[in-house]
């Protein structure tokens, strides 16, 4: 098994995707997803490659999903981005391009999570860090003064808190007056296992934790092994978040996960697997209301892209971005909104998908 960085050693390898390849992947996923009920995805990680073929397939009709695209850092093409500045709501507001993603750690299911502590089921390794102090303090500050927003992976209890530190120690390094954006709203993806201590901290930051409750479904069966009982009550924490005054949006980290958003509805309010079984520990509490998993879905992502005042709701104003599904999820049985499909995707006004 090769984590993280050392899966280069056999990507180098292989042969490169080909541009009709890339392009018929696209295709493939955005028909996926607009079937699926979706009408945006934000996309983390990737290359400006990415974007023109994007750019590409929205010019000729392709794909009508809104793409949400964050570029891969540090390298070549966040400098690129510091260079030529942010691309916001081109085509008509189906791409913008204005995010960095970083990594401060890899995953609980590997052990590669940075934790605080050592495993609980292979205590001689706590996970690791995969990015400097030295390497993310130039790229933070320079994100404050070009206006980029930031967007970094941390699963782990120590990795959470890193890059907190880091965060606040570039925005501290930074004078406000010299931030492009004033509530840059720089998130957290995943903020998986957190240590409750740090958990207000992300509000008293304006640092979004942006998480996909899927993982908590899936992980169940594996965390509290990897972790104990006592450091579940910081994990897959939503309604802690909540509380907290953050806002929560959520995702589906696909294609680690299915990217089905019936399943992330599901698991965000059962907080069960897709049987119905939760695990001992799993802290029911953390589970979350239908309308609180309504906007984990909907108006919560769109402030986590800057575009609230655009899309997230149905009023006047706004574009015209909306799904209807076969059953009306915030009252049916749970076990039901597994069962619940899309009949109807509608975005900017236009059908996109209907159901046959």
């Amino acid at each position: 098994m090769l984590l993280d960085a050392a899966q280069d050693l056999v990507r180098r390898h292989l042969p490169p995707t080909s541009a009709a390849e890339a392009e018929q992947a696209i295709i493939l996923g955005v028909k996926r997803d607009v079937e699926l009920g979706w009408t945006q995805i934000q996309d983390p990680g990737g290359t400006f490659a990415e974007v023109e073929l994007f750019k590409k397939l929205h010019g000729e009709g392709k794909i009508k999903l809104r793409i949400y695209k964050a570029l891969s850092a540090p390298g070549k093409e966040a400098q690129q981005l510091f260079r030529n500045g942010p691309i916001i709501g081109a085509d008509d507001y189906h791409l913008t391009v204005r995010t960095l993603k970083l990594y401060a750690d890899g995953s609980l299911g590997s052990r590669s999570a940075a934790l605080l502590q050592p495993y609980s089921d292979k205590p001689d390794t706590s996970g690791f860090l995969t990015i400097k102090e030295e390497e993310l303090q130039p790229i933070l500050q320079a994100a404050l003064r070009k206006g980029i927003q930031i967007q970094t992976h941390a699963i782990g209890d120590r990795g959470n808190r890193f890059i907190l530190d880091q965060y606040e120690k570039a925005m501290n390094a930074v004078p406000k007056a010299e931030w492009k954006i004033k509530e840059p709203r720089w998130r957290v993806e995943h903020s998986q296992i957190v240590n409750p201590a740090d958990i207000p901290r992300f509000k008293k930051l304006g640092v979004i934790p942006s998480m996909q409750p899927s993982h908590a479904i899936g992980d169940l069966h594996f965390a509290p092994s990897r972790l104990g009982i006592a450091r579940l009550e910081g994990a897959y924490a939503w309604q802690s978040f909540i509380k907290s005054g953050s806002i929560v949006p959520g995702g589906s980290d696909a294609p680690v996960e299915r990217g089905e958003p019936m399943i992330e509805f599901y698991a965000a309010v059962a907080r069960k697997d897709m049987k119905g079984f939760s695990g001992e520990g799993w802290h029911p509490e953390e589970a979350v209301s239908r309308e609180q998993a309504l906007r984990m879905f909907t108006i919560w992502p769109a402030y986590a892209a800057f575009e609230e005042t655009l899309r997230g709701s149905i009023e006047p104003g706004k574009v015209a971005d909306f799904t209807v599904l076969s059953a009306d999820i915030m009252k049916i049985p749970e076990m039901e909104i597994l069962k619940t499909r899309c009949l109807m995707t509608v975005i900017g006004g236009e059908i996109v998908y209907e159901a046959k």
